[in-house]
C-alpha cells in the first residue's frame, strides 16, 4: 500500500488492537487488517470480527458530523466554500450516469470491491457528495464492508496458505 506498510507499525500492539486501529485508518482499512491478524496467528473469524467493527467505527462519526463541517467550513471560508463547490460539481457530473445507473447498489459495490481507495471512508464521503442519507447510506456501507471482509479474508488465507 503505497510503499507504506502498516503492518509494521503495529506488531508490538496485542493482535487484536492492531487489527482493530489498522481497521480504522483511512487506505489500509480492513484490507490491511486481515492480512496482518492473520499474519500475526490470529483465528480468521476474530480477526474478521475485529476488523468490520474497526472499520465502521469511523464510519459513524463520518456521516454524522461531514455535514456539519462542511456547512461550517463553507460559512466561514471562501476557499473551502469555492473548493466543495467544485467538488460537487466535479463528482456529480464525472459519476452521476453510473450512479443514475445503478443507484445505491453503486455505493456498496463501491465500498465491497478491495482495492486501495474504495473502502468505507472513500464510500461514505461519496455517499455525502451524491446526498443519500446517513440512515440509507450506513447499511450500504455496512453490507459492503462485510463482503469486502469475507473477500479479503478468503484472499488472504489463500496466500497464507501458500506462505
Amino acid at each position: 500500500m503505497l510503499g507504506i506498510n502498516v503492518e509494521e507499525w503495529f506488531v508490538d500492539f496485542p493482535g487484536a488492537l492492531g487489527v482493530f486501529i489498522i481497521s480504522m485508518l483511512p487506505i489500509s482499512e480492513l484490507r490491511g487488517a486481515i492480512p496482518a491478524g492473520l499474519l500475526w496467528g490470529m483465528p480468521w473469524w476474530e480477526v474478521v470480527a475485529i476488523a468490520i467493527v474497526g472499520n465502521l467505527i469511523p464510519v459513524f462519526f463520518i456521516l454524522w458530523l461531514i455535514e456539519p463541517i462542511s456547512n461550517w467550513l463553507r460559512k466561514h471560508s471562501k476557499l473551502f466554500d469555492r473548493f466543495f463547490t467544485w467538488l460537487f460539481e466535479r463528482t456529480r457530473k464525472k459519476f452521476y450516469k453510473k450512479y443514475e445507473k445503478w443507484g445505491d447498489l453503486a455505493l456498496l459495490v463501491f465500498v465491497a470491491i478491495p482495492l486501495p481507495v474504495t473502502g468505507a471512508w472513500t464510500g461514505t464521503l461519496a455517499s455525502w457528495l451524491f446526498g443519500i442519507k446517513p440512515k440509507k447510506a450506513l447499511p450500504l456501507i455496512a453490507i459492503g464492508v462485510i463482503i469486502a471482509a469475507i473477500i479479503v479474508t478468503l484472499l488472504s488465507l489463500g496466500a497464507v496458505t501458500l506462505i
